[in-house]
């Protein structure tokens, strides 16, 4: 599949909440449950700029297939140089290698800000993030047991870490 991946820009916010969107109202792979309006995505990826963080998409003749950016990890100065990572994708777009390059060059571009370690939240089950992951270097770090209520059930959350 033909891609290219480029930071997000304001235009993309109704795109890439339409991604997120899916996620909120059909998984558990985000704890959110309302749905985000273009607006407060685009209030999400100028955070992040402002930050000094990345945020991109993966793009391909049929329009944005993904997104993936980093954000800070906690707010203590201590933690400075350590981030979470996030990668979405549109349903469509899964299982075609899109996340992983995706996530590579997400990871160059944290690499590239000055970080030292990056952590991976995932909501268990879900063994295709895990793999994602682990592919990309991360070990599994931690997990808390029933932190999260969604679709009428508790979830779990693992942790993987990644140091740079």
């Amino acid at each position: 599949m033909d891609i290219a991946l480029r930071p997000a820009l304001a235009a993309d916010a109704a795109a890439l909440a339409g991604i997120y969107n899916h996620y909120i109202a059909h998984t558990c792979v985000t704890f959110e449950t309302e749905p985000v309006e273009a607006a407060g995505m685009a209030a999400r990826i100028a955070e992040t700029a402002d930050a000094g963080l990345p945020w991109l998409v993966a793009e391909g003749s049929a329009g944005i297939l993904g997104y993936a950016y980093a954000s800070k990890w906690k707010g203590r100065c201590a933690y400075r140089y350590t981030v979470e990572s996030t990668v979405y994708l549109d349903p469509a777009s899964t299982g075609a290698g899109v996340g992983g390059r995706l996530y590579a060059a997400l990871i160059d571009a944290i690499r590239a800000c000055g970080m030292h370690a990056v952590i991976g939240g995932i909501a268990l089950p879900n063994a295709a993030s895990v793999r994602l992951h682990e592919r990309l270097g991360f070990r599994e770090a931690g997990r808390f047991e029933q932190v999260g209520w969604k679709q009428e059930r508790w979830v779990d959350v693992g942790y993987w870490q990644l140091l740079l």
